[in-house]
């Protein structure tokens, strides 16, 4: 019975994704309280063992995690097995924010696939 929970958690783990983040995104966490800093933190765990379990925005691999009144915005390539953490924005600038990235989804691939080493 052991071999199979073992079995198991290699399976998990082989389904990882790296999570990657942008310079903008880790300028306006630098601003944030070390509780929220750690929230995010704890957060990219979660998405790192499943970025499915967050909400899907317009998009399937554009997803949002709300931190309090925040809501960290990422996108997902399984393609790649990693995520990439975009922006964070509070409520007021959300549309803006789910825009903005919208009209660079090419560019984060192409920024993703550099830090990955794959262009």
């Amino acid at each position: 019975m052991k071999r199979r929970v073992f079995n198991r958690y290699l399976l998990i783990r082989s389904m990882a994704y790296a999570v990657y983040t942008t310079e903008s995104f880790d300028k306006g966490v630098e601003k944030l309280p070390n509780d929220d800093q750690e929230m995010i933190q704890k957060m990219f765990f979660k998405i790192r063992d499943n970025p499915y379990t967050s909400d899907q925005l317009r998009y399937k691999n554009l997803r949002e995690k709300r931190i309090r009144e925040k809501r960290v915005y990422f996108l997902v390539y399984d393609d790649l097995q990693a995520v990439l953490v975009v922006a964070i924005s509070g409520k007021k600038d959300q549309q803006a924010t789910i825009n903005h990235i919208i009209d660079y989804f090419d560019e984060y691939r192409i920024y993703l696939e550099k830090l990955l080493g794959n262009t």
